[in-house]
C-alpha cells in the first residue's frame, strides 16, 4: 500500500465521516462516534491492514504506518489485534504503539487445532464472508456447511462463490452443482464465477461493494485469482494447483486488507486446512434452518431425530423432502460444537454427563425388558 493512495486534498478535508480520508476503508459515523474519546487524547484513528509478529500495518489519514501492539496484547487470544480492527494509534514516536482497539461489530472466529481448543480470530468488522469453492474438484458440501456456520456465527452475511466455473462448460451440469450448493446454503447467494472469462465477477463485485468482505476457502480454491479480479490488478500471488486433487500451496501467507476500486474493502486470508467450529450453535442452526423448523413440529421437544415416534425430521426424510446427508451433517456439527463449548463450560459438561447417564439407563432398561420378555416366552 502506498501513501499516495491517501494523499491529496482529501487529507485536509472536514472531519465528517463522508469526507474522511479513511472512508474508502469503511470509516463511518459510527466509528467516528466510537473514536471521539481517543481523538480528545490526540490519538489517530486507523484500520489494521496486516498483522505479524506483534506488529501491524495501519492505514491512517496521515498515510500507512507500522505500529507495535504490545499495549493491547491480552491473554485472551480472541482479543488480540486482528486484520480489520479499528485502532487508536499514537501520532508519533519510534516505535509507535497501538493504544486500543475499538469494539468490534463482527468477528470471524474458528477453533485452533491445539489441545487447548483456543479460538482464533481470522478477521474483524466484516460485513460479508465470501466462501470460495473450486469447481475443479468434487464438491464437499459438508465443508461448505462448516464454513457457513462460522460465517453466520460471525455476524457477517455469507456468499458462496464457485470458482473456476469455466472448467464445467456444460450449462446443465453447472446448474446442478449450483443447485446442490443452494440446498446446503439456505438464504445464501451462490455465484458461479470464472476469472478466465469474467463470468459472474460483476455479481460478486456488486455483493461485496458496500462494506468489508473476508475471502475464505481452502488452498487452491482460487481465492488469490478472485481477489486479483476484484481488485483489477495482480496484487496477490497466484500459484498453479495440482491436477490430482486441485489443491495448491498457500499463496497468501498473511491476512491482508485491501480497498476495492469499485467500493468496499477485501480481506484475503491464507488457505484454511482446518475450519473447526468455535461456539457456533446459532450459526449451525442458521445453516440447517429447515431442520430446526421441522424440529419444532416433532412430538417431543427434546427429540433427537433418531427413532422417536412423531419425529417431523425423520418423516421429511422418508418423504424425500430432506436429504439424509443434511441430517448427518447437522448432527456432526452440533456434536463438534458441543465438545468445544464443553471444554470451557463446566455446567455444560455436567449436563452432557447427566444426559449420557440418562441415555445409558434407558438403554439398560430396554435390554432388561427384552430379557424379561425372552424368559417369559
Amino acid at each position: 500500500m502506498s501513501s499516495s493512495s491517501l494523499s491529496g486534498s482529501s487529507l485536509s478535508g472536514s472531519s465528517s465521516s463522508a469526507s474522511h480520508p479513511l472512508q474508502p476503508y469503511g470509516w463511518d459515523a459510527g466509528w467516528e462516534a466510537e473514536f471521539a474519546p481517543y481523538e480528545a487524547e490526540g490519538l489517530l484513528p486507523g484500520r489494521v491492514v496486516r498483522v505479524d509478529r506483534g506488529q501491524c500495518d495501519v492505514v491512517t489519514a496521515d498515510g500507512p504506518l507500522r505500529a507495535d501492539t504490545a499495549f493491547v496484547t491480552p491473554h485472551d487470544p480472541l482479543r488480540v489485534v486482528c486484520t480489520g480492527d479499528w485502532v487508536a494509534v499514537e501520532p508519533g514516536g519510534n516505535p509507535r504503539y497501538v493504544r486500543t482497539c475499538l469494539p468490534r461489530r463482527t468477528a470471524f472466529v474458528r477453533s485452533t487445532s491445539s489441545q487447548r481448543s483456543e479460538g482464533q480470530i481470522l478477521a474483524a468488522n466484516v460485513d460479508h464472508a465470501v466462501i470460495a469453492v473450486s469447481l475443479a474438484v468434487e464438491l464437499d458440501l459438508g465443508r461448505i456447511e462448516r464454513f457457513l456456520a462460522l460465517a453466520w456465527e460471525s455476524g457477517a452475511q455469507p456468499v458462496v462463490v464457485l470458482t473456476k466455473a469455466d472448467l464445467v462448460p456444460d450449462a446443465v451440469t453447472r446448474a446442478y452443482l449450483v443447485q446442490d450448493v443452494e440446498t446446503s446454503a439456505p438464504g445464501v447467494p451462490v455465484v458461479p464465477v470464472s476469472s478466465v472469462d469474467g463470468d459472474g465477477l460483476d455479481v460478486v463485485a456488486a455483493l461485496v461493494g458496500g462494506g468489508t468482505s473476508v475471502l475464505l476457502g481452502q488452498s487452491g480454491a482460487g481465492k488469490s485469482t478472485l481477489a486479483n479480479a476484484l481488485l483489477g490488478e495482480d496484487v496477490m500471488t497466484v500459484q498453479a494447483t495440482r491436477d490430482v486433487d486441485g489443491k495448491g500451496r498457500h499463496t497468501t501467507t498473511t491476512r491482508n486488507l485491501l480497498a476495492l476500486p469499485g467500493g468496499g474493502v477485501l480481506i484475503d486470508t491464507p488457505g484454511l486446512r482446518g475450519v473447526g467450529l468455535w461456539d457456533a450453535e446459532t450459526g449451525v442452526g442458521q445453516v440447517f434452518s429447515e431442520i430446526e423448523e421441522l424440529a419444532e413440529r416433532c412430538r417431543f421437544h427434546d427429540c433427537a431425530h433418531e427413532a422417536e415416534p412423531g419425529c417431523a425430521v425423520l418423516a421429511a426424510i422418508d418423504r424425500g423432502d430432506l436429504p439424509q446427508r443434511r441430517l448427518e451433517s447437522y448432527r456432526k456439527l452440533l456434536r463438534e460444537n458441543q465438545r468445544i463449548v464443553a471444554k470451557t463450560d463446566a455446567r455444560l459438561r455436567a449436563e452432557i454427563r447427566k444426559d449420557w447417564k440418562r441415555k445409558g439407563a434407558m438403554g439398560r432398561a430396554a435390554m432388561e425388558a427384552k430379557r424379561g420378555a425372552h424368559w417369559r416366552a
